[in-house]
């Protein structure tokens, strides 16, 4: 167990990272069902989906596609949402990197005979999204309170966006997609939401907002569902993306890259314009060891009072992690609850709004601020 105090002045108290599953192959995701089982569904790079059930790891995984997964650095299965009525129809999603490097969004269904096995023969590609190069894949998927499906994608690789993706509407790189899942368009393996920005204009129909260099882990508030989203930025700041209901939870919303990293012009590297650009609601610099931001979850379980209000986020590098008010209006302070030495890829919540640090080195631990 790890244990610490927080820095002084601020007003949280002792935090604890109590773990929950080991010896897991490079975790970068953990997430709920929302079925009422209570599981803990955690994502392996590698390629496999791994149950928590009745706090014990079950030896058989959820689903298996290692063979089909290009794996390391930061390509392989990245991410996971079950739908909204996966109670019922036991339908899933995944993000995960082909062996020809692209990006592919599949649909599966959980197996008839058992309810901690899918069956692979379900598989159903949504979506390929060709990638220039291996880094930068974002992987993210979450569905929103209007029961559309997200996704994250990063710009493409390389440094700097040599190809102006995240700001080009035409490509699906650098931005957050927006697609229905319930049906089939023409070609199309999903529908388009009738109510996307680009509809019916210059710029990819699928496009929800754009500017982002590598939205590595974003969420919705399970209470108001505003999106916050850790940006991973260039080589000099990390940020923390805050799209709420009035600013039409990310609707049409550029979020500055590559002209901006963080509040700050990166291309050019002076005088950029940032007319209709969201600024981040907070940023931070690498100065402190940082290299690259992990969103997170803002708090709305019953465990912890003392992060009720707060968004909690981390660093992969420094390995800490930090909080913010969610109600801020200005640019906030940020506060580090723990620093913790670990490899921080991913945050994820349980059914009852439980927060989780997932550490690549193959740990999931369940956060607790007493």
């Amino acid at each position: 167990m790890l244990a610490a105090l927080l820095a002084p002045g601020t007003v949280l108290g002792a935090t604890t990272l109590t773990p929950v599953a080991t010896g897991l192959d490079s975790p970068v995701f953990v997430t709920n069902a929302n079925d009422g089982s209570g599981r803990l569904f955690i994502v392996e790079q590698t390629g496999r989906i791994r149950v928590v059930k009745n706090g014990v790891l079950l030896p058989t995984p959820f689903l298996d596609i290692s063979t089909a997964v290009a794996k390391g650095g930061e390509q392989g299965l990245l991410g996971l949402a079950f739908h909204p009525s996966y109670k019922t129809n036991g339908k899933f999603y995944i993000d995960f990197t082909r062996l020809d490097g692209a990006t592919a969004i599949n649909e599966y269904r959980v197996s008839a005979g058992n309810p901690d096995v899918a069956d692979p023969a379900t598989g159903r590609r949504l979506l390929t999204i060709g990638q220039p190069y291996a880094n930068h894949n974002g992987g993210m998927l979450a569905f929103g309170s209007d029961k559309y499906l997200y996704i994250g994608m990063g710009d493409g690789g390389s440094g700097g966006d040599p190809g102006n993706r995240a700001q080009n509407l035409d490509s699906l790189l650098g931005k957050i997609l927006r697609i229905d899942v319930n049906g089939v368009s023409g070609s199309r393996h999903y529908r388009i939401p009738a109510s996307n920005p680009y509809v019916g204009k210059a710029g990819r129909d699928e496009v929800w907002a754009r500017g982002l260099r590598n939205p590595w882990r974003f969420s919705f508030d399970r209470n108001v569902g505003t999106l916050w989203i850790g940006d991973v930025g260039q080589g000099r700041y990390e940020e923390i993306d805050r799209s709420t209901a009035t600013r039409g939870f990310g609707r049409g919303a550029n979020f500055g890259w590559r002209v901006l990293e963080g509040k700050h012009c990166y291309a050019p590297s002076s005088g950029c314009p940032t007319t209709a650009k969201t600024p981040p609601i907070a940023e931070y610099s690498h100065a402190s060891g940082a290299c690259a931001v992990t969103g997170g979850y803002a708090y709305h379980g019953s465990a912890s009072p003392a992060l009720l209000t707060r968004y909690v986020f981390g660093d992969y590098c420094n390995g800490r992690i930090y909080t913010l008010p969610t109600s801020a209006s200005a640019t906030p302070t940020i506060r580090l609850l723990i620093d913790t030495g670990l490899n921080i890829s991913s945050f994820g919540e349980d059914e009852a709004g439980e927060i989780y640090v997932v550490d690549l080195n193959g740990t999931v631990y369940r956060l607790a601020v007493s």
